[in-house]
């Protein structure tokens, strides 16, 4: 993104019944809401058709906002191992649209996404919300969405925090400053 003064990120909490997204803006190091909402999945009935309209909304807001980014949620372990196929396969379909599209891609586990924007790893889906209205200043007009559209704006905004910090920026693993320094001595003045 060198030289780009904005860039778009989409958020995606991937699921087979209903699936969120959330888009912000960065300009100038600030982050600012631009559209969030979901994809009801549950009528369809059938998981290929599932998985087709997942790949055909997807590709629609792509078309619609150009995102240079997508981040999504990693599905959770869960005790069902049917569940945790489909949503994997809801994942990797919307990861396929964006990757399409030359788009790069990020996924964060559940825990990170809540550490990053609600301050703690076991935050609850209201506190994450409470924080993305402050952080955002989402209208009024917004604030009675479903948790899957904020839970894909907090995708959004946790891979906002996350590449933002540089520690964190680049192919390399930064565990610490001194590996940050050794990995990037062009950023580096003494």
């Amino acid at each position: 993104m060198k030289g780009k003064k904005e860039r778009i990120i989409l958020g995606i909490d991937p699921g087979t019944i209903v699936m969120g997204y959330g888009l912000i803006s960065v300009s100038n190091n600030k982050p600012q809401f631009l559209a969030m909402g979901i994809i009801e999945l549950s009528k369809l009935g059938d998981h290929y058709l599932t998985l087709k309209r997942i790949f055909e909304r997807i590709s629609g807001i792509i078309e619609e906002f150009l995102p240079d980014e997508v981040a999504i949620e990693a599905p959770f372990l869960g005790v069902n191992a049917q569940v945790m196929l489909k949503l994997g396969r809801a994942q990797g379909v919307a990861m396929i649209a964006a990757l399409s599209r030359d788009i790069p891609v990020t996924e964060y586990s559940p825990r990170r996404v809540k550490q990053s924007v609600g301050g703690s790893g076991s935050a609850s889906k209201d506190q994450v919300a409470e924080m993305l209205h402050r952080i955002l200043k989402i209208p009024e007009s917004v604030k009675a969405t479903k948790y899957d559209a904020t839970d894909a704006l907090a995708v959004a905004l946790c891979h906002y925090f996350q590449s933002s910090n540089p520690l964190s920026l680049g192919d390399r693993v930064n565990r610490n400053w001194e590996d940050f320094v050794r990995n990037n001595p062009d950023k580096v003045h003494r």
